[in-house]
């Protein structure tokens, strides 16, 4: 297939897609703690809880992982989880117009139009027209 043939929006989504960054899936939580111990203003005030303790969280095979973070990495970590969910946007409009530019082949070579295609549409096999043959001979 030449690179005539395929359609502009596919083209530069792809070339968006091909440009290299750091990114993540996850998302980071910022938390605010009472520590319990006797006579700390944490216990009895929430204006007064130690934090903000930072962890990006993500699911791996089915798990929860979490990692605690620095302010600094905090940071970092959610211009990186940003850049992972506009990534996953670009991935979800690529399929789409891929899809549509898979549709215009169908379309173009005029075998199932797109009223054909909907659930019970096609119309039934034929049937046997000849008798079965019998067991014995």
């Amino acid at each position: 297939m030449s690179d005539i043939s395929i359609p502009s929006e596919v083209r530069g989504l792809a070339s968006e897609l091909a440009k290299p960054m750091p990114m993540r899936r996850g998302s980071v939580s910022e938390r605010y703690v009472k520590c319990n111990k006797p006579g700390c203003p944490c216990g009895e005030r929430s204006d007064a809880r130690h934090g903000p303790y930072y962890s990006l969280s993500r699911v791996v095979r089915g798990r929860t992982q979490s990692r605690w973070l620095g302010t600094e990495q905090a940071a970092v970590v959610r211009q990186q989880v940003e850049a992972g969910q506009r990534f996953r946007k670009k991935i979800d409009a690529y399929w789409e117009a891929c899809e549509q530019w898979a549709d215009a082949q169908l379309a173009g070579t005029g075998e199932v139009s797109t009223e054909e295609t909907k659930k019970g549409a096609l119309k039934k096999p034929s049937k046997r027209r000849s008798s079965p043959k019998s067991g014995s001979w």
